[in-house]
């Protein structure tokens, strides 16, 4: 298995932290993003220059690309992009403030953009590369309480299955990764809710107030063996376009696609007799 250099948003906690492990303990090495430098003192110590790390907020949108540069330059060849700094910010549309809105936006579609779009004069001119995006099964799926969550992941999904399509020309692959529930800090740790509204109480919206602060209700994700299968997807060619992750991300993506299909077929005699006469 040849060693390869990884570019890796949001590296000190969740599926960035575990891939980041399992790569530098395979050798590989990884430029990682963080927002607190310190959280990765154990692993910079163990790795040395090995890992390479800078503090990067995706909503700061010039400072993506001279972080890139700087990984670029550091390492000289950045075999793989992983965009995986992202939070969930949940709640029904109106309760959430434009703030919230637009930061929710920023950090899980705008900020992936730039960084991308950042990267892509570098693979090209190497000859290559791959991208990987963490999107989740509500990149396909949609569920009430969640509706700027999904927002800004449908929005990332579009883009890089378009940008793939692009690339391929380039010999550039994009995967997009779309696991489900997964024992990681997303959850209990990063997760953002919005005011609960009087309106909403008892309406499907509400519920994910009481999902998101329930503890005893486990995900039931191995993220240890979704980071394995994330580092192994680099070794397939062509490249995965999509990976969905977890028993509870088969479900829900297999359903809402089964369920938009047929409302589709049942449209197409409408749909064809907008045409004009052939």
């Amino acid at each position: 298995m040849a060693q390869r250099s990884w570019f890796i948003t949001g590296v000190n906690s969740g599926f960035g932290r575990l891939i980041t492990e399992g790569l530098l303990e395979r050798g590989d090495r990884v430029a990682g993003t963080v927002r607190k430098m310190d959280s990765m003192n154990d692993l910079k110590a163990r790795y040395g220059d090995r890992l390479w790390l800078a503090h990067l907020d995706m909503t700061d949108l010039p400072a993506i690309g001279n972080v890139v540069k700087k990984a670029f330059a550091e390492f000289g060849k950045i075999d793989v992009i992983v965009s995986n700094a992202g939070y969930g910010l949940f709640g029904a549309a109106e309760e959430l403030t434009d703030d919230q809105i637009a930061h929710q936006l920023s950090t899980n579609l705008i900020g992936p953009i730039h960084l991308v779009r950042a990267g892509l004069p570098y693979l090209r001119a190497q000859g290559g590369g791959r991208i990987i995006g963490f999107s989740t099964y509500g990149g396909q799926a949609a569920l009430p309480g969640g509706s700027l969550y999904h927002a800004s992941k449908w929005g990332l999904e579009g883009f890089l299955d378009a940008l793939g399509q692009e690339l391929a020309p380039f010999k550039i692959g994009v995967s997009i990764i779309e696991p489900g529930g997964a024992r990681t800090n997303f959850r209990f740790g990063g997760a953002q809710l919005g005011t609960p509204l009087e309106a909403y109480k008892g309406t499907p919206a509400a519920m994910v107030h009481t999902l998101i602060k329930d503890t005893s209700r486990l995900p039931p994700g191995d993220p240890k063996k979704m980071a394995k299968i994330i580092i192994d997807s680099v070794e397939q060619n062509p490249a995965p376009k999509r990976i969905a992750l977890g028993s509870d991300a088969y479900g829900a993506i297999h359903k809402a696609l089964a369920d938009r299909l047929s409302a589709l077929e049942s449209q197409k005699e409408i749909a064809f007799s907008t045409d004009f006469p052939k």
